[in-house]
């Protein structure tokens, strides 16, 4: 359990302090795509299929914070650095490296408790290499359509500020 609060307090912290980029309608949009598609996932991998778990299998009121409040700020932190207009190996690269970092971050997740709360099941981190990537793409995708919405909300308020609405 220690390590998880850890790394809430350390994650949160980091999102709070080093997401300027984002604002606070992109970011809500991305805390609540992050749990539902996380829900959504772990539903069928984590309960359905038992592959992993936040500490005991089942659902836990513990692991309900792995899943709501440690992977979102997490999500805000990659986009606000994402290399935007950088070209696909640059791009590329920055993946690749939060792969590798966030493969490192859940073999030490994996530790014995207290530090530890990530369980596998069937799972094995070669899964998580080639999920990883796949996951963090959408979630680019995600933020462009965030990006697309905003643009047409605007476009709309400014007619209507125009035509005297």
């Amino acid at each position: 359990m220690i390590g998880l609060i850890l790394a809430i307090i350390i994650f949160n912290s980091a999102a709070y302090f080093f997401s300027g980029r984002l604002t606070r309608n992109q970011k809500l949009h991305i805390w609540t795509f992050t749990i539902a598609f996380q829900l959504a996932h772990d539903l069928l991998i984590e309960y359905k299929h038992m592959a992993y778990s936040y500490f005991d299998k089942g659902i836990s009121w513990q692991g309900m914070l792995g899943h709501t409040i440690l992977l979102p700020p997490v999500n805000i932190l990659f986009l606000n650095f994402f290399p935007f207009g950088k070209g696909f190996l640059k791009q590329f690269s920055y993946v690749a490296v939060w792969t590798a970092g966030l493969l490192i971050y859940e073999l030490v997740a994996r530790l014995p408790e207290p530090w530890g709360y990530f369980q596998y099941g069937w799972w094995k981190w070669e899964y998580s290499a080639i999920e990883d990537p796949i996951l963090l793409l959408l979630l680019v995708l995600f933020y462009k359509f965030i990006i697309w919405i905003e643009k047409g909300t605007m476009k709309v308020e400014g007619e209507r500020e125009h035509a005297g609405c």
